[in-house]
């Protein structure tokens, strides 16, 4: 095991991996441009095998496979690719356009598929040999999510260093591949999520908790590639720490919700509450006071039949009212005390309270045809008749003629 005083870079092991982690990168990218010459080659034979499986190695073996079979349904493809995948496959190539490929050309493709899978393979010894000293150089990284996943995470983002400077959202979706669900449903297939879902914490939660606990590892696994970057724990003591919390966090999102308690009513108080009083809350209640008419309608007599709006007990129910006399609605309401006062208010305002007249009461009156005259109102009271008798037509006035020129 490393000392701990020694800084990270400066360990040869350490130095060993990274130089595994570039020469896996490199790989990828080589095996990038060996797909890109066997897409182009086979494109004539196959035109649509391209956009239905995306993964270069997969698009490798499914080719050498194939070769120059015209009847894709008399190939083999199980285990290559899913049955799902198989199925469209077999249907498209049964109506492509493809025609069948020269010898030398197919020739060429096979051996350019011999190389993506060579490489394949010498990218998995690499990533093998990486995961095996992942105990050594990540051990907090391997305590959380295993040194395969720690491995390939490494080795994506460039080296621990790397990793350690990435933030939690580019951590989960490190690894993340375009995904041909040719045309199903997508409800139960993982979206943005990378190496995190190969995870055995990952694998073990439910499916509808799996995306909240792929966040929750990519943020305790940066805190772990942080931890390991500094050789601030070599034991590794920090990661299983960190895996039993996300554990624990797991476990609790899966417990039901606490029953809920009866509310108990609140004890009572001895003393009488405070209520407010006074004129203006003795005027409100008189203005808000239920009727007696209201009264009658919500009371019923035992026995007897209630009338209602529509009749044979349909509509409104009447209650009490008219049930006294003739079975009218005959109610006797007396004026409230208010309404009385602001009547009498107002009678007050406007003619005033007492018998004197005002002093701008004059008995002078001004007529079109005498002048000024003086008069007595009262005098003549009773002879205002209704109609138009004594305001629009003078007793003394005459029509007059108007001559035209």
């Amino acid at each position: 095991m490393s000392s701990h005083g020694i800084v990270l870079e400066d360990d040869p092991e350490y130095q060993l991996i990274v130089d595994c982690n570039a020469l896996s990168v490199d790989i990828e990218n080589e095996i990038v441009i060996i797909h890109n010459f066997i897409r182009d080659k086979y494109r004539p034979k196959f035109p649509e095998l391209e956009s239905l499986v995306h993964h270069p190695i997969d698009y490798a073996r499914v080719v050498k496979k194939i070769g120059n079979e015209m009847d894709v349904t008399l190939v083999d493809l199980e285990g290559l690719l899913p049955s799902a995948i198989i199925m469209v496959v077999s249907v498209t190539a049964s109506t492509t356009s493809g025609k069948p490929l020269p010898e030398e050309v197919l020739t060429k493709t096979n051996e350019a598929c011999d190389r993506a899978l060579a490489l394949d393979s010498a990218k998995k010894k690499v990533l093998d040999f990486v995961e095996s000293r992942m105990g050594f150089i990540a051990p907090n990284l391997s305590a959380i999510v295993g040194s395969a996943v720690a491995a390939k995470l490494m080795g994506t983002a460039g080296g621990l260093t790397s990793l350690a400077k990435m933030p939690a959202c580019n951590v989960q979706l490190l690894g993340a591949k375009r995904k041909n669900l040719a045309g199903f449903s997508t409800a139960t297939s993982q979206f943005r999520v990378g190496y995190v879902e190969q995870t055995e914490i990952f694998q073990t939660t439910p499916p509808s908790l799996r995306m909240r606990a792929c966040r929750l590892l990519a943020a305790k696994s940066t805190l772990a590639a942080r931890v390991d970057s500094t050789r601030g724990d070599p034991s590794g003591n920090t990661g299983r720490a960190f895996r039993e919390e996300i554990r624990k966090k797991i476990e609790k999102w899966q417990e039901p919700p606490p029953a809920k308690q009866p509310k108990p009513l609140p004890v009572p108080d001895s003393e009488p509450k405070k209520k407010r009083g006074g004129r203006r809350l003795r005027k409100m209640k008189e203005r808000y006071a239920i009727t007696d008419m209201r009264k009658l309608a919500n009371r019923m007599q035992f026995g007897i039949p209630e009338e209602s709006s529509l009749g044979d007990g349909l509509g409104e129910g009447y209650g009490m009212l008219g049930q006294a006399g003739s079975g009218k609605l005959r109610v006797s309401m007396g004026q409230s005390k208010l309404a009385a006062k602001v009547a009498k208010k107002f009678k007050e305002k406007n003619y005033g309270s007492s018998g004197a007249t005002s002093g701008l009461t004059s008995s002078l009156a001004f007529t079109p045809v005498q002048g000024i005259e003086l008069s007595n109102p009262q005098a003549y009271a009773h002879q205002l008749g209704g109609g138009t008798q004594s305001t629009y037509f003078s007793e003394t006035g005459t029509f007059s003629k108007i001559k035209r020129i």
